[in-house]
């Protein structure tokens, strides 16, 4: 697959050094898969972060990015900490955020109610196989994945290659990531149905959006 290209960072650190936006001991603050990030436009969550060449991106769901530029970690927008690089919605529904900011860290892993769940890499679903849609600030949802290749239509247009589970997604669920125990497995990106009776979750799966940008986990 051809991998596309993404803006370097306008200074490429060293080989020998760290990447930037590498965990530091005086880092403001930190940002994980699960937690929200904030733009003029609104609030989006951060999938799974993923580096390439020495800089650090964010995974999220592109139908929730839209056309916002800038994204900060507070909801008063004080600590910027990326730009968005792409997005792409409909057809898929993704995009890539290149975080910018040295002094916050952006570790490989999903934040879980205070704790945190080191993602170890990506693959792609198979029926029956359970994911669950960890989060920062709601309950854990598991289920099995029900189908793969699904379409849904918005009002945008249809995606397409999803995978469809019985993990329920509660409301404010997009863009929270999806794991099968350590494997990153998609964002979601819909559901529908009831928590306290079931329900349905949409995926974007995450190993092909990692691959059009060659990005990887980590």
């Amino acid at each position: 697959m051809a991998t596309a290209a993404l803006t370097a960072p306008a200074t490429a650190p060293p080989a020998a050094a760290a990447p930037k936006g590498a965990p530091s001991r005086t880092a403001a603050t930190a940002i994980r898969g699960g937690n929200v990030l904030y733009s003029a436009a609104g609030r989006c969550t951060v999938g799974f972060n993923a580096t390439k060449a020495g800089t650090y991106y964010a995974l999220m769901a592109g139908r929730c990015v839209g056309g916002a530029k800038d994204w900060y970690a507070d909801a008063a927008r004080t600590v910027h900490v990326g730009v968005t690089e792409a997005v792409r919605f409909p057809g898929t529904d993704y995009a890539v955020i290149r975080y910018t900011n040295p002094a916050v860290s952006y570790p490989g892993e999903i934040d879980i109610g205070g704790s945190h769940l080191d993602v170890t890499g990506a693959a792609q679903p198979a029926v029956g196989q359970t994911v669950c849609l960890p989060g920062s600030t709601s309950a854990v949802h598991c289920g099995p994945v029900r189908a793969l290749n699904v379409s849904v239509s918005y009002p945008e247009g249809t995606v397409s290659g999803l995978v469809q589970t019985a993990a329920c997604a509660e409301p404010g669920a997009v863009g929270r990531p999806a794991v099968s125990g350590r494997t990153a497995i998609g964002i979601v990106i819909g559901g529908s149905g009831s928590c306290a009776s079931g329900g349905t979750s949409y995926l974007q799966p995450v190993v092909p959006a990692l691959q059009a940008f060659g990005l990887t986990l980590h």
